[in-house]
């Protein structure tokens, strides 16, 4: 009997043994291949079937993870996450005998090469994320094959050509991640299809043609974001129908046949973001948007705006940021608005009026405009300031001839004994500050909306900054979301010579990490010109803590030179964390080249001038007949003989 419940219990232990779950071994070979390709064996050591039970990769919080589906006793692999850990090389062919993958997450690696077009075989695949990657090429047709996508992302990469229209074919997809994957051209009409979406992030590509009216047919849409392309406006009235949207970013839009208004907003009550920077929008600002409940960032900056403030906005009860700045708007500001408000850029409009004293809590920006801050430092230099305005005629009785700073940071001097002044005063999402010696000032506009580590607008560093002697200069920075700009005040007329001083201090340039693959890019004017588009400090430099020195020459005729360093919504987003993009400044020095002669001086000067220039010219005209004189003399007296000698008898 002992012998027999022996073999028994042998027997239901073979049976057990011999009924686990196994993956199929074409799989688990393709599955270490891929592992080993990766050098991923120190984080993912496969002594086990990649599918037992209980697995610590196996969780949705694993890095690596590797999850099955089983049916009876076979296993497949359906999840592979590898997230953020610096794999590098190309996708191996292997990958493609995992048949039936259902989510791949490859974000946030460093792979290159091209995004294969066997990816089209994993026909099973619901959610695709090869995002923050280097891979170049095209993308491939092939991936119209995965028809039961749901998530698709390739942004932040280094890809070219055109949106193949097969995406078209995508038509359960509910999320489109294709910002800064470095794709132009038209989209295609195909995309029309694709009315299940919920989120599209587009911005930061060479997009071309008009902004596509068959957005208006997604109207599952939550969060739509298109910045920084070359797309034309007008925004489509048919954007109406848009009424599940949530967070709207629309920017930089090039000039098309027609402005765009904001008719299109009227039933958009759902949005808490809307962002429409610069995109040649007429007309007025919409009354109807204080009933909006959960409106909290409004920005309708750089368009064409006109009217009033409207009077409803002190009713919102949930904005916290508005940004109206360089528009045409008029009439006195409101000063019942402010109650809830964070911060308030209401910069470069004819607005007139006063800042109440009881919004010392409000951060706000009202240069260009003749509005009256009472709660303002430096009057002095408020008052410096309206000579932004080019209808002021200004002088200064003790001109200054040059500025420094060191660009949030303290007073620093240079090997040459330049002294930068200290700029390390904190600014908010809409502020202007000027300095004590009243030579300069700086503002700034925007806010990162989502940083997580809250609002900062100085970025430094403790590394070492190299390609100059003046390290310490480089370690800090302002940064800023839109806007940034430094004004010199009372400045002598003239020719000026302005360096910028660079070094990009958030971005690395390390090969070996996803860090490294950041584009901050942005533009510089000065005196309202533009000197930089699409400026790369670590392309330039060379790499990231890297000093480098932009010059320019700016002529100064009413007294104020005006540096202003905008975000034109290109370059990633949010790479090495969110809300890293905008323009960066290290320091500034504007010196004097030479002086000219202020023609506002009065008119008498003008008219002594002119009296000056007669009597030069009556002077000269008696000379001229004086010489023509005895020019004639002279020649009288040649005519005649002249004896030398008495005649002889």
């Amino acid at each position: 009997m002992a012998f027999l419940s022996f073999s028994f219990t042998v027997f239901w232990v073979f049976q057990i043994v011999s009924a686990q779950r196994k993956t199929v071994p074409t799989e688990v070979d393709a599955i270490n291949k891929i592992i080993d390709h990766w050098n991923l064996r120190s984080k993912l050591n496969l002594s086990d079937d990649p599918c037992v039970e209980n697995a610590n990769w196996a969780p949705d919080s694993a890095n690596p993870r590797i999850d099955c589906d089983c049916v009876g006793t076979v296993c497949h692999i359906t999840h592979l996450k590898i997230y953020a850990l610096d794999i590098s090389g190309e996708i191996p062919q292997e990958l493609f005998l995992l048949t039936e993958l259902m989510d791949l997450n490859l974000n946030q690696n460093v792979l290159n090469g091209s995004i294969p077009t066997e990816i089209g075989q994993l026909s099973k695949m619901e959610y695709l994320a090869l995002g923050i990657n280097n891979f170049t090429g095209s993308v491939p047709a092939a991936l119209g094959n995965l028809t039961r996508l749901r998530s698709l992302s390739f942004g932040s990469n280094n890809l070219q050509g055109t949106l193949p229209r097969e995406l078209g074919n995508l038509t359960l997809l509910d999320q489109l991640y294709i910002d800064s994957s470095g794709l132009s051209g038209p989209i295609p009409q195909e995309l029309s299809n694709l009315t299940s979406l919920q989120i599209i992030w587009m911005s930061d590509n060479g997009f071309t043609g008009k902004l596509p009216e068959f957005l208006a047919t997604f109207t599952e849409l939550k969060d739509l974001r298109v910045e920084g392309t070359n797309l034309e406006g007008p925004i489509p009235n048919s954007f109406s129908a848009l009424t599940k949207l949530e967070n709207l970013r629309i920017g930089d839009l090039s000039i098309g046949e027609s402005d765009s208004s904001l008719d299109f907003l009227e039933n958009l009550t759902s949005l808490s973001i809307l962002s429409l920077r610069n995109c040649q929008i007429r007309g007025l600002v919409p009354q109807r948007l204080s009933t909006f409940p959960n409106l909290t960032f409004l920005d309708l900056s750089f368009n064409k705006l006109t009217g009033q403030i409207p009077a409803s906005f002190k009713e919102f009860s949930s904005l916290k940021y508005l940004y109206l700045g360089s528009n045409n708007i008029n009439g006195v500001l409101p000063s019942d608005i402010g109650s809830k408000l964070i911060a308030l850029d209401v910069s470069f409009n004819p607005l007139t009026g006063n800042i109440p004293l009881d919004w010392s809590h409000v951060s706000i920006n009202t240069v260009g405009t003749s509005i009256n801050d009472v709660n303002l430092k430096n009057q002095k230099a408020s008052t410096m300031l309206q000579c932004l305005d080019q209808n002021t005629n200004c002088r200064n009785k003790a001109p200054s001839t040059s500025f420094a700073v060191n660009s949030g940071g303290p007073e620093q001097a240079d090997t040459n004994g330049a002294v930068y002044d200290d700029d390390s005063e904190k600014l908010g999402a809409a502020s202007l500050y000027t300095s004590s010696s009243n030579k300069w000032a700086v503002s700034s506009s925007g806010v990162f909306i989502s940083n997580i580590n809250g609002p900062i607008y100085i970025a430094q560093t403790d590394s070492q900054i190299t390609n100059t002697l003046d390290s310490e200069l480089y370690k800090t920075a302002r940064i800023a979301p839109a806007s940034l700009r430094y004004y010199g005040l009372g400045m002598e007329n003239g020719v000026y010579r302005v360096e910028l001083h660079f070094a990009e201090v958030v971005m690395d340039d390390d090969p070996a990490s996803w860090k490294s693959l950041g584009r901050r890019l942005f533009d510089v004017y000065i005196q309202g010109e533009r000197v930089l588009q699409d400026f790369n400090i670590v392309k330039e430099a060379g790499g990231s803590k890297r000093a480098l020195i932009k010059t320019f020459d700016a002529n100064v005729t009413n007294t104020l030179i005006d540096i202003h360093l905008m975000w034109a919504g290109k370059g990633t987003c949010c790479i090495p964390q969110q809300s890293t993009f905008g323009p960066l400044v290290s320091a500034i020095d504007v010196s004097q080249v030479s002086s000219y002669e202020d023609s506002s001086k009065g008119e008498g000067k003008r008219v002594g001038r002119i009296v000056g220039i007669v009597f030069g010219c009556v002077g000269g005209l008696v000379i001229a007949c004086g010489v023509a004189y005895l020019w004639w003399t002279k020649k009288e007296s040649g005519d005649k003989k002249i004896y030398t000698q008495a005649p002889k008898d």
